[in-house]
């Protein structure tokens, strides 16, 4: 009997290609995919179910071709039409520029714009991409605060280009929450609609949530909305989209395509295919302004997470590195360890404060707000130094502490970094709740 080797290629099944692979008293039907180089004795198959299995060669009886795959031609052609509007895409990465790669049963960026409009024909029907730019493309968690600024400079181009509605921020999930915060601290005087948005699952996936995301992102860029705003599923189902505040916004479920929620804020507006309801106060649209960048941002800062029986002495790696701000995401209303605990922070606190760092506390609950004045041990720490943040996200403050501090002007005296870190630039604050 021929090995199982021999078996695949006389069959010339190929990475790629739809195979039925047959055990003892079992077949499976899928996608064949490379072999991992560490374990080449093993079989990949990714299921309709979007999974991969693996399974070990010498319990294979045979693997039947059942279809080899297809190569697919690129050859989508961008139509202008006069009667729509005219919007500017920026594409950074992220899943909703990725396919599936059917050799690794991964997933791939996109390498050109054909290959990317391919998958959304119904975005034209709404709007003409008279722009697009990438100017990187990168996992988000790949992303820092360079990549955030050259997003904005993109942006702002766009934004006062008279020709142009609005704009879409194509990006992955991960950290989309930190660059749609930091894009509404570096575009001062906001006169369009700049709108991200996303996909959980790949394009070229039956169960991908990209292409509503993108017709409602294009209804969301010619809206009168001028805000930093993010758009995508507000349920499970392909049913309609939320717009959500840029600077209150936050990844709550690893994988769900509802996974972006306004956190202590309303969402702006319900988006369907084919009509916005709004549901909160808005920013409106206003082309005789033009937006300024302000782009400038200390990278030496950092989010710290308390937790029980954590040394405060972890401050002093930051200031060995010359950091120059934390934040602090604090228990419940805002509490770090004090003099009941054998780890207490006051002192360290009072320490580093006294040679220069700024420290700001968030808290670790998704909803409500830090205060300092419902307990006494929070008094005492309000006393080292420490600016509470009230409802601002711990993402949020990172950014708005890095973009605050960049500026000599704010950073003269710490209660003018105090008087910044409390301005609400961008909708960070919510004073209702």
């Amino acid at each position: 009997m021929a090995n199982k080797d021999e078996k695949t290629h006389s069959q010339k099944a190929e990475a790629g290609d739809l195979v039925e692979v047959s055990l003892l008293k079992y077949s499976y039907e899928g996608v064949l995919l490379d072999s991992p180089s560490t374990d080449k004795d093993i079989v990949l198959l990714k299921m309709d179910s979007g999974y991969n299995i693996g399974l070990k060669k010498k319990d294979i009886f045979e693997i039947k071709l059942l279809k080899k795959a297809e190569v697919k031609k690129d050859s989508f052609q961008l139509q202008k039409d006069k009667s729509k509007p005219n919007i500017g895409l920026i594409i950074t990465g992220g899943t909703i520029a990725s396919r599936h790669d059917p050799k690794t049963g991964g997933v791939m960026p996109v390498d050109s714009p054909e290959k990317l409009f391919r998958f959304y024909p119904q975005l034209f029907e709404k709007v003409n991409v008279l722009k697009m730019e990438s100017p990187f493309t990168k996992a988000s968690e790949d992303m820092d605060s360079k990549d955030w600024q050259k997003i904005a400079r993109v942006a702002e181009k766009m934004l006062n280009d008279s020709n142009i509605k609005g704009i879409i921020i194509t990006h992955g999930t991960d950290f989309l929450h930190y660059t749609s915060s930091a894009l509404g601290f570096f575009l001062r005087n906001i006169n369009k609609p700049v709108v991200l948005t996303y996909s959980q699952r790949s394009i070229d996936r039956a169960s991908s949530d990209a292409n509503l995301n993108l017709q409602c992102a294009a209804l969301a860029a010619i809206s009168d909305i001028a805000e930093v705003m993010l758009v995508g599923h507000a349920t499970t189902n392909d049913d309609y989209c939320y717009a959500l505040p840029g600077a209150k916004v936050r990844k709550m479920h690893t994988s769900k395509r509802d996974t972006f929620k306004a956190i202590n804020a309303e969402p702006i507006a319900k988006i369907y295919p084919d009509r916005i309801d709004f549901m909160s106060d808005y920013n409106l649209r206003n082309e005789k302004k033009k937006v300024k960048l302000d782009v400038k941002f200390e990278e030496k800062v950092a989010l710290v997470k308390i937790y029980p029986g954590q040394e405060p002495d972890i401050l002093d790696f930051y200031l060995r590195n010359k950091y120059k701000g934390i934040i602090l995401e604090m228990s419940g209303i805002g509490q770090v360890p004090t003099s009941k605990s054998r780890t207490s922070w006051l002192t360290k606190l009072k320490e580093v404060q006294k040679r220069g760092m700024i420290v700001c506390g968030t808290s670790q609950c998704i909803y409500g707000r830090v205060d300092p004045y419902v307990y006494s041990t929070a008094r005492d720490i309000l006393e080292t130094g420490v600016i509470y943040l009230e409802d601002m996200l711990s993402e949020t403050a990172l950014v708005k502490l890095g973009w605050v501090l960049a500026h000599p002007e704010w950073t003269k005296n710490r209660e003018t970094i105090k008087q910044k870190m409390l301005e609400n630039f961008s909708g960070e604050l919510n004073n209702r709740i």
